[in-house]
């Protein structure tokens, strides 16, 4: 009798570990994790995607992480290798990415990349030090220049602007280096400019404003602008307005969009979930307060730019609220 019981209640405890151990398993299966690769810490993007990744992830189902990166072309190859969900890309890098062309010609491309969101459009900041004389950039030839990291976005930008305006890379004394790492060695007197994409007001550049003899943003205009456009047309004629960074005048620039993307492998559900979070009343709020571009990332700027196609989850969210028909 006693056997009968110790047996029974043995069998009981093992059914209660194995219903337990199955309902771990399901809530495990069930939760998705959605990785944004962003880009250096002081840029735009990284205080961007920890804004997005909070106000989207939905505890218990779907949990969105953002971690910093060299950048859009390092975010791309993230999410092709299967290191990155997804990742913000320039709209440049993502549509050579994808098609095949630009920095992607004769290389292997990534045609499974897909668009998720249009979110901002990124200002070419070119920063010198007030009163350095540098009042253009074909004045940066034999100037110590920062060029962003290997991997970035800026870099391949700043390289295209350069030729514009003819200057080799040869020309100049390159410092593949962080915009913040630019920031301090500007500060120092070490480097005499450097090149940033991103969303104005970028962290590093407002700090360096405020030290120190303070900064001036160089013009990309004129007839070397308008033939960079003509030969690359993902270029936007942009403005950063005057005392966007203390004591800066206004600056004419080029743009190009900031984009959110994944690859066509990710879950469609997944997908359709974090674009439909993206554009609820609450998120939207929290991202106009949060940022001076977050104000930027709306329904109406989601759908312009697409320069690849859209993953079906993010494309059926756009379908239902008409955004695209």
């Amino acid at each position: 009798m006693a056997f009968a019981r110790y047996f029974t209640q043995t069998l009981t405890t093992l059914a209660t570990a194995i219903a337990l151990t199955g309902a771990v398993a399901s809530v495990a299966q069930a939760q998705q994790f959605f990785r944004i690769g962003t880009g250096g810490t002081a840029g735009t993007y990284y205080p961007v995607g920890g804004m997005i990744a909070n106000a989207v992830s939905q505890p218990g189902k779907i949990i969105v992480t953002a971690q910093a990166s060299n950048g859009s072309l390092a975010n791309v190859n993230g999410i092709a290798g299967g290191a990155l969900e997804s990742g913000f890309s320039q709209s440049d890098v993502a549509t050579w990415a994808q098609k095949g062309t630009g920095i992607f010609e004769g290389k292997p491309n990534l045609p499974d990349l897909r668009l998720i969101a249009n979110l901002y459009p990124e200002s070419v900041h070119v920063v010198v030090k007030k009163g350095s004389g540098i009042k253009s950039v074909a004045d940066l030839k034999g100037k110590r220049v920062g060029l962003d990291e290997p991997g970035s976005g800026t870099l391949i930008n700043a390289r295209l602007i350069l030729a514009a305006y003819g200057v080799k890379e040869t020309d100049i004394k390159p410092e593949y280096i962080k915009p913040n790492q630019s920031g301090d060695k500007m500060k120092d007197g070490a480097l005499d400019a450097f090149f940033f994409v991103g969303g104005a007001p970028a962290g590093a550049i407002a700090e360096l404003a405020t030290a120190g003899g303070g900064i001036e943003l160089l013009s990309i205009d004129g007839p070397q602008a308008e033939g960079l456009r003509m030969a690359s047309p993902f270029f936007a004629v942009d403005t950063i307005p005057g005392e966007t960074y203390r004591g800066v005048g206004q600056a004419t620039t080029l743009a190009v969009g900031a984009q959110w993307v994944t690859s066509a492998k990710a879950d469609t559900q997944t997908v359709y979930e974090i674009t439909k979070a993206l554009f609820s009343e609450s998120t939207q709020k929290t991202l106009s307060a949060g940022h001076a571009k977050g104000k930027l990332i709306n329904l109406q700027n989601a759908v312009r730019g697409a320069g690849i196609p859209f993953h079906p989850g993010a494309e059926k969210f756009y379908r239902e609220v008409g955004a695209i028909k």
